[in-house]
C-alpha cells in the first residue's frame, strides 16, 4: 500500500512517511486527513469555545524579533494590570456565558511567584465558575529562574492558588536551530516539553501548538510534530491524559523586527501542514481551525482539511494581533456558527478538553441581533 492507504487504513506513520506527504498532491493528503477526522471526532458537527483572553502583563525580557507585543520595563506604554482590572475583564466574560480564560503575559521579573498566586486566588474567590489557564511554559521557566524553584514546585503552588491549566503556547517550531536563530533567548525545546510534561503530571489541562513560518521546512515541521506525538504517547502512558487539542497558525511578522527577513507561510503551506498533522497526531482528536490568522474563509477550507473545531471567540487578543494589523482579535458566537453552518456542519460549544457541553440551534442563534 501506498503512504496515503496505509494512513487511512489507520496505520501510524513515521518519519520518512510524512516527510513522503509534503510531496503528494495536497487534494489527495486534504482527502485522507478529512476522513481521519470524520472518524476520529463527531462528523456531524464543529465545535467551539467562548472564553477570553487576558494579556496581563507586557513587559518581558526574552525580546523575541517576532514580538510585536512586549516592552521593555522603561517603555512608556509598558503595563501590569491590577487584580482589579483583570477581575473586570472576567465578569464581562461571564455576562456573555463564558467560563474560560486564557490567560499570557511577559516574562516579567518585576512579579514575583506570590503575585501569581494572589492573582489566582483573588479571581477563584470572586469568579469560582470560572477555568483560568494561565502562563505559557516561556513564563513558568522565568518564573523557575527568578524564584530558583523547580518548574514542578512553581506549577504546584500556581494550582493550589487556582490554577487550571497551563496554554501549549511558546512551542512554534520544536527545532532549536530555528528557534534561536529567530529569538536567542527563546525557551528552548526541552525546557518546553520539560515543563508541559510537568503540567500533565499534575493533571492540568495544556494544548499542543505549532507556528509555521520561521525559515523551517518540511524536515522540522515533521520534527516538530513528532516531538508533540513522543510526549502525548508519554503523557496518555504515565498519567491518563494529556494535550487536550492541537492549534496550528501562521507566524505573524508584518510589524516586528523579522519582517522581511523571515518567510512567514502561505495559505497552502498551513492547510498542507494542517492536514499532515491531523495524519501525523492519530493520538490527538481535536484540532483547531485558525480564524484570527487565515481569516474566516481559509478557517472554512482547513475543515475540509483535517480540523474539526473552530477556536474560541478569544475577546481581546493581543499578542499575536500586535505583529499583524490583519489579525483579527475576537469574533463573536454569531460569526463562528455562521461560518460553521456555511462550511456545511452543525455548531457544538465544547469546552477546553474538546467534549461537547451545548448543541444550539443554529437558527436561533443566527437569526438573533446579537
Amino acid at each position: 500500500m501506498d503512504v496515503l492507504q496505509r494512513a487511512l487504513a489507520g496505520e501510524r506513520l513515521e518519519r520518512a512517511d510524512l516527510l513522503r506527504l509534503y510531496q503528494l498532491p495536497l487534494p489527495e493528503v486534504a482527502a485522507v486527513a478529512h476522513q481521519l477526522r470524520l472518524r476520529r471526532s463527531d462528523p456531524r458537527y464543529v465545535t467551539y469555545l467562548i472564553d477570553r483572553n487576558i494579556n496581563y502583563t507586557n513587559v518581558c525580557t526574552i525580546a523575541c524579533g517576532y514580538c510585536a507585543f512586549y516592552r521593555t520595563r522603561r517603555q512608556p506604554d509598558a503595563y501590569t494590570l491590577s487584580y482589579e482590572e483583570i477581575g473586570r475583564k472576567v465578569a464581562e466574560l461571564e455576562e456573555i456565558g463564558g467560563r474560560r480564560i486564557l490567560m499570557q503575559g511577559g516574562v516579567n521579573p518585576d512579579l514575583p511567584l506570590e503575585w501569581y498566586e494572589g492573582l489566582l486566588r483573588y479571581l477563584k474567590e470572586r469568579h469560582p465558575q470560572v477555568r483560568v489557564d494561565a502562563f505559557s511554559p516561556e513564563e513558568i521557566l522565568g518564573l523557575e529562574k527568578l524564584t530558583g524553584l523547580p518548574a514542578g514546585e512553581v506549577l504546584k503552588r500556581l494550582k493550589e492558588a487556582g490554577l487550571d491549566g497551563v496554554p501549549g503556547a511558546g512551542a512554534e517550531i520544536l527545532v532549536d536551530r530555528i528557534r534561536h536563530a529567530a529569538a536567542p533567548a527563546r525557551i528552548s525545546t526541552a525546557d518546553w516539553v520539560r515543563i508541559v510534561e510537568e503540567v500533565l503530571a499534575l493533571g492540568m489541562y495544556s494544548l499542543a501548538s505549532m507556528v509555521i513560518g520561521m525559515g523551517e521546512g518540511p524536515e522540522e515541521r515533521v520534527e516538530h510534530l513528532l516531538v508533540v506525538r513522543e510526549l502525548q504517547d508519554r503523557a496518555l502512558a504515565r498519567y491518563g491524559h494529556g494535550f487536550s487539542g492541537f492549534a496550528l497558525w501562521t507566524m505573524q511578522l508584518e510589524n516586528t523586527r523579522l519582517a522581511g527577513r523571515l518567510p512567514g507561510a502561505s495559505a497552502y503551506e498551513y492547510l498542507q501542514t494542517l492536514a499532515i498533522a491531523r495524519i501525523a497526531l492519530d493520538n490527538i482528536a481535536g484540532h483547531q481551525a485558525s480564524w484570527p490568522t487565515m481569516g474566516f474563509k481559509i478557517a472554512q477550507t482547513a475543515l475540509y482539511y483535517g480540523a474539526n473545531d473552530f477556536g474560541s471567540t478569544m475577546l481581546e487578543e493581543q499578542v499575536v494581533s500586535a505583529a499583524s494589523g490583519n489579525v483579527r482579535q475576537s469574533a463573536t458566537v454569531r460569526e463562528i456558527v455562521r461560518q460553521i453552518v456555511e462550511a456545511g456542519f452543525l455548531p457544538a460549544e465544547r469546552n477546553v478538553f474538546y467534549e461537547i457541553i451545548n448543541r444550539p440551534d443554529p437558527r436561533a442563534i443566527l437569526s438573533s441581533s446579537q
